[in-house]
């Protein structure tokens, strides 16, 4: 088979597959003259069995992505063994830190059939399963103490030092908390604030719950000890005192 036609049955194919799946997803293919991004999404392939034995044979040369609502990404990609169909392996996050997959086994690939209409069913029972736990697991170690926020409410926690922590969903909400002073870590993607001038950071704080409750995001502040989210959040977070406080108890 051409290339050419292998290209359009790759990209039509993840075109089904994604509109198949549970929840949203979209499909986007990455063609062969996009080597940089193609080298880059083969570093990020989580699998060390099926996908990772076909890929130190066969380079990725084109592929398609689906991408969740939430960030996850699979990929989808040739096979080399004489039968239809394609590979799918699950993609691992850009921004966390390498420690946060220690002792998390990699949600490895599978192969799928030449029916994107059953392979849903069988990506949806069987890879997203194993990559939903995955992905919890190094969130949760890269978080440390660190509540997990939901689309639609933000959970800050208080740090140690006296910093706020949080780590938000989707870019409406960081956008709110950059415009007040919060700094993005690169690797965890963890917003905080600092305590270096404890008056401008409750002046945050109390501005922050007005802005994100305007975009239907709730708020909630927490003790790094308490790991449940709060069943209801307040719609603002409360003023928080100007003077010092005491100090809370922090492979792939």
């Amino acid at each position: 088979m051409h290339d050419h036609d292998i290209s359009e049955r790759l990209a039509s194919y993840a075109d089904v597959l994604a509109g198949e799946l549970p929840d949203i997803w979209t499909s986007s293919y990455v063609p062969p003259d996009a080597k940089d991004d193609l080298a880059e999404l083969a570093d990020r392939i989580w699998d060390l069995d099926l996908v990772a034995a076909s890929l130190t044979e066969h380079p990725l040369r084109q592929a398609a992505v689906l991408s969740r609502s939430d960030g996850a990404q699979l990929v989808l990609l040739e096979r080399h063994d004489e039968r239809d169909g394609f590979l799918v392996a699950a993609v691992a996050p850009r921004a966390l830190p390498d420690e946060a997959y220690r002792a998390v086994p990699e949600p490895n690939g599978i192969a799928l059939a030449d029916d994107p209409f059953l392979s849903a069913e069988q990506v949806a029972g069987d890879l997203l399963a194993r990559y939903d736990s995955a992905l919890a697991q190094v969130r949760d170690n890269a978080l440390g103490g660190i509540q997990p926020s939901q689309p639609d409410r933000l959970v800050l926690t208080w740090q140690p030092d006296g910093s706020v922590a949080t780590a938000p969903v989707g870019d409406r909400a960081g956008a709110v908390l950059e415009a007040n002073g919060f700094i993005q870590d690169p690797h965890s993607g963890i917003y905080r604030l600092g305590m270096d001038d404890t008056q401008a950071q409750a002046r945050a704080l109390r501005a922050i719950g007005p802005q994100l409750e305007a975009l239907g995001i709730g708020t909630a502040l927490q003790h790094p000890a308490s790991r449940t989210v709060p069943t209801s959040a307040p719609a603002s977070v409360p003023p928080v005192p100007a003077g010092t406080r005491a100090p809370a108890a922090r492979a792939r």
